[in-house]
């Protein structure tokens, strides 16, 4: 990313920024492109406007087609249930037939390639909760860079989903098409492998000029060189988060693209058309390219190898559940909670009501990460997934 962009871009960035439409943002963008240096410092930044405008022009033309009466369906899927899992896959990989192996939809499968040409969403049960999926057109070569129509829209999705679903077809090199994958996603800022660092910024968040919170440690700067940064583009009144490891480059690149990572699980399709010894050492080569995912042997055709997809996808969101009991009842809520593990007691409350922390005494927890059925706790307890918490406050009955 570019460092010591001149003051005229850096103008037409927060331009950009404040811009309310569509089209104020398309004007923004093509003025801020204009000032931008063209030199390899600046190439990534130039690529991620140009693909940025892409977007934003089909956006606009998607709008004035609505506007006009064409109507037509839309990219975007709203989220229910715990969470939602967009399925990426190349032509003809089996991702419709995945999405009907493991949720009630019906997507037109068929031998064409390209045969999805909008998402389609289903829901797929595991134990008590629903998780959403989302079956996409294909994924292709040059995807990041605009190379189909819908590129930017199912990058969209996927920057937009809680986890990704790699659906990969056995009998056609899925290796190459993980790599081409990977590399598509990277390029446009979603990773596969938890990067070293990230950062997010939060316009607005403080009122004390620009915040700087660092959970980790940055390398090669200060928390007083990334105030400057921040205030070198008017982005005042902003917290600025570091988690892990993060240099000041890093820290520019965030200010122009949301750099995010993705929990995913590979699904390896069409395994009953390889040869059985086959299996092993394309299941390593995989893993090897995210390390840490897992990779699941499935036949969509033969609806083999789903059995424990559905725990699977639980375990890669890193969610837990946890169960609300009123005080001097012995029953709890049939429908949980649903949180990122690591989260407390605090956390559950402001799910619940925020407005209990006000008057929290203490809470009881029955299941895993209590010592005792009943154990009493503060709000720096760590739950655990199926805990079921009973909350007690200082007003009356409750």
């Amino acid at each position: 990313m570019p460092t010591n962009l001149p003051a005229e871009a850096k103008a037409k960035w927060v331009k950009y920024l404040e811009a309310k439409t569509t089209e104020e943002k398309i004007q923004a963008l093509e003025e801020f492109l204009s000032a931008v240096p063209k030199h390899k410092g600046t190439e990534n930044l130039v690529a991620w406007v140009r693909r940025k405008l892409s977007e934003l022009r089909k956006e606009l033309e998607e709008k004035r087609s609505r506007r006009g009466g064409s109507g037509g369906p839309t990219f975007f899927i709203e989220k229910e249930g715990a969470a939602q899992v967009v399925i990426l896959g190349f032509p003809s990989s089996g991702k419709s037939s995945v999405l009907r192996a493991l949720t009630n939809a019906k997507p037109e499968v068929g031998q064409i390639p390209f045969t999805t040409k909008m998402p389609v969403p289903g829901m797929m049960m595991f134990e008590d909760i629903q998780i959403q999926l989302i079956d996409t057109p294909a994924f292709v070569e040059g995807v990041s860079k605009g190379a189909v129509w819908w590129g930017t829209r199912l990058l969209g999705l996927a920057r937009n989903a809680d986890g990704l679903l790699i659906v990969l077809d056995a009998s056609s090199n899925p290796v190459r098409q993980l790599e081409i994958m990977v590399k598509e996603l990277t390029d446009s800022g979603i990773y596969l492998v938890r990067p070293r660092g990230q950062v997010q910024i939060i316009r607005g968040r403080s009122h004390q000029g620009v915040r700087v919170v660092v959970n980790g440690k940055l390398i090669g700067c200060t928390a007083e060189d990334v105030r400057k940064l921040l205030e070198s583009y008017r982005l005042y009144n902003s917290e600025v988060r570091i988690i892990g490891e993060v240099s000041l480059d890093e820290v520019e690149r965030a200010i122009f693209e949301r750099v995010t990572y993705k929990p995913s699980l590979i699904l390896l399709n069409k395994v009953d058309l390889i040869a059985g010894n086959q299996l092993s050492s394309l299941t390593e080569a995989l893993k090897s390219l995210i390390p840490g995912v897992e990779v699941v042997p499935v036949s969509a055709a033969h609806m083999r190898g789903f059995e424990n997809v559905p725990r699977l996808v639980f375990k890669m969101l890193n969610l837990i559940r946890v169960y609300t009991k009123e005080p001097n009842t012995d029953t709890h809520s049939p429908k949980p909670l649903i949180l990122r593990e690591g989260s407390t007691v605090e956390d559950a409350i402001k799910e619940i009501r925020e407005e209990f922390l006000r008057f929290f005494r203490y809470a009881r927890i029955w299941g895993p990460s209590a010592k005792y059925p009943g154990e009493k706790v503060g709000l720096s307890h760590k739950l655990m997934d199926k805990d079921i918490i009973e909350i007690r406050t200082t007003i009356k009955g409750i």
